[in-house]
């Protein structure tokens, strides 16, 4: 356990966004995806996931996506939904959902749902959720976590002093919760074991840290060995070893995550955005954006993210 507390006092906890929103029509999207955690929590009506044997959520229950993972997510009665990817629900999501700014609707509105979207990172670097690599999964009904959740959807709702701390305390709060009930509930025994140890070798954190402060230079394994002082032919299988993935695979994901924040946050061109987080090759950046995400650059620009309704 002591390691778990060492792993959540190295946690940066940054909130990204929160919406209540109400189901307009039924529908299945494929293939979701998106960087950031997101975690839901059903008011009314029907939420499920998962493909061959779908998980149906309760009212009251949570569904948790980590970032990074692909999940298909049917939000209203499943065999009425509509299926459409990924890229075609960002196209026309106003058709689906609505989102509701009211504090008072909260919790109140028929077939509704509250969302929050945040980031966990260890030493503001490493993706805590993803590099678990644990999958979506239900948290069963929580009054702890639900009173929280809909603290951080009125408080975001709200123009009053203090919001921001307030939001970023409680954003924590949901956190700690979430690793609590993994503990708690022996989820995931396997992948805590597998892919928590890394956090406590000081040469992978320095190569982490690297590769966050320099996602536009050269990361090959050359430049990697020599942050970690091993050698070049040894670097690949080191880090392989600790984190279950292959350096070159994690740096693709840092940039790709890099350049969805510059596309939510800045008016870079997409040219400027790929050459800032090492594509010297627009075309190449594109293509390789698509393959991730399922949808253009353009369109992650214009919809942000599934929230923003």
């Amino acid at each position: 356990m002591e390691d778990y507390n060492k792993i959540i006092e190295s946690l940066g906890v940054k909130f990204v966004r929160a919406r209540n929103i109400q189901i307009l029509q039924p529908i299945t999207i494929r293939n979701f995806y998106d960087v950031q955690n997101s975690l839901t929590i059903l008011y009314d009506g029907e939420v499920s996931f998962g493909d061959e044997e779908p998980v149906k959520i309760d009212k009251g229950d949570m569904l948790f996506i980590p970032g990074g993972k692909h999940a298909t997510v049917t939000y209203g009665n499943k065999a009425m939904s509509k299926p459409v990817s990924n890229e075609e629900f960002m196209t026309n999501r106003d058709a689906y959902f609505q989102a509701v700014n009211d504090p008072d609707k909260i919790g109140n509105l028929s077939n509704s749902f509250g969302l929050i979207s945040f980031e966990a990172k260890v030493f503001d670097t490493v993706n805590f959720f993803t590099s678990l690599d644990i999958p979506p999964f239900v948290i069963k009904y929580s009054e702890g976590i639900a009173q929280t959740i809909n603290q951080i959807l009125r408080e975001d709702m709200t123009d009053t002093a203090g919001k921001g701390r307030i939001i970023k305390i409680k954003t924590e709060e949901v956190v700690i919760e979430i690793i609590r009930y993994i503990l708690e509930h022996k989820l995931f025994v396997e992948q805590l074991v597998t892919n928590s140890t890394y956090f406590k070798d000081p040469r992978l954190i320095d190569i982490f840290a690297y590769i966050k402060d320099n996602l536009g230079g050269d990361l090959s394994n050359k430049v990697l060995a020599n942050v970690a002082n091993v050698s070049e032919d040894y670097v690949g299988q080191y880090f392989k070893m600790l984190t279950q993935i292959n350096p070159q695979d994690y740096i693709e994901y840092q940039r790709m995550e890099k350049a969805v924040d510059l596309l939510r946050t800045s008016k870079k061109s997409i040219r400027a955005i790929g050459a800032e987080v090492g594509y010297k090759d627009t075309a190449y950046f594109c293509r390789r954006f698509k393959m991730m995400f399922g949808i253009p650059a353009g369109k992650m620009r214009r919809r942000e993210s599934l929230m923003n309704v």
